[in-house]
């Protein structure tokens, strides 16, 4: 059996699921794309290649074997694309919670089988069916539990708001412990720019007390004061929009001081490694097409 254990983003990595890109299937249709970055690359004729994407997660796979962590990876569903695992499922503490996310991607969840099976049946949550979240939206910070929602009355319009308030609540009640401290996220279903599909485009804590944070990703401003406040005006790197909508926050960290980051980021990897990170680049361009990163493609299940 697995002994589930993740309660922050930058413990030193041993357990992970890792998407996969194995028949990720056809260019989606205007009508099919979840999110505005899909959208605007389905419409430029510039979405991602199934070749492109296997060749870049293996990159990330190289790196997880340089650092010794055992990687699981989903069973492959034929024309499916499943890339990110952070949607489907997320651990807090020694708990494994299901998502709810789009009903046209529960498939994605069937195929853990063979890992849900090295973990305690007991530790197995499914929250209530009103409860909407997604991985990318709870992030562990210790004591806390951040966790990005939508809660205007005109969530149902947004394809872009994946986590409602209820869900929020519901993980307050099952860890009664910890803090749970919500963030109002900034949502469009046409605008990358001016979408934070999740917390985890707008916001990530590295080890070492730093935090990535995009400041128009919050509808109030008040949240990202929080932010700052809590992190330390100096120990935070602020995002640009366009930084953003590239998936700037979405790097992964393996340890307190190793982070993953995409090659190309050159303004965050110059400040990652003047803050004494190893920065390992890896070519993650074509992935973010599609409104995600490094964070998103991967879901931890023991840091320690």
């Amino acid at each position: 059996m697995l002994k589930l254990h993740v309660n922050n983003e930058y413990a030193r990595l041993k357990s992970v699921l890792f998407g996969t890109a194995q028949t990720n299937g056809p260019i989606p249709s205007i009508e099919n794309c979840y999110d505005p970055s899909s959208l605007s690359h389905v419409l430029s004729g510039t979405y991602p290649t199934e070749a492109d994407m296997q060749r870049e997660m293996l990159a990330v796979m190289a790196v997880f074997q340089k650092y010794e962590v055992e990687v699981f990876r989903p069973s492959t569903i034929e024309n499916c694309n499943q890339i990110f695992a952070r949607d489907i499922a997320f651990v807090i503490d020694d708990k494994f919670i299901k998502s709810n996310i789009l009903p046209d991607r529960a498939k994605e969840y069937h195929a853990l089988e063979a890992l849900l099976q090295k973990i305690n049946p007991d530790d197995i949550i499914e929250l209530p069916e009103a409860c909407h979240v997604e991985g990318g939206d709870v992030i562990l910070c210790n004591d806390y539990i951040f966790i990005g929602i939508y809660s205007g009355t005109d969530y149902a319009d947004y394809i872009t708001a994946r986590t409602n308030l209820q869900a929020a609540e519901a993980i307050q009640k099952l860890f009664p412990h910890k803090k749970v401290k919500t963030f109002e996220l900034r949502k469009s279903n046409s605008n990358p720019l001016e979408n934070a599909l999740h917390l985890d485009c707008c916001f990530q804590p590295l080890g070492n007390g730093k935090a990535l944070i995009h400041d128009q990703g919050f509808l109030n401003k008040s949240d990202f004061k929080w932010l700052l406040d809590f992190f330390g005006t100096d120990n935070v790197f602020v995002v640009t929009p366009k930084e953003m909508s590239q998936m700037n926050c979405n790097v992964f960290s393996i340890s307190k001081d190793v982070v993953i980051s995409e090659q190309n980021f050159t303004r965050l990897n110059t400040w990652l490694t003047a803050q004494g990170y190893t920065v390992e680049k890896v070519p993650y361009a074509e992935i973010s097409k599609q409104g995600g990163l490094l964070r998103c493609s991967t879901l931890p299940l023991i840091r320690n």
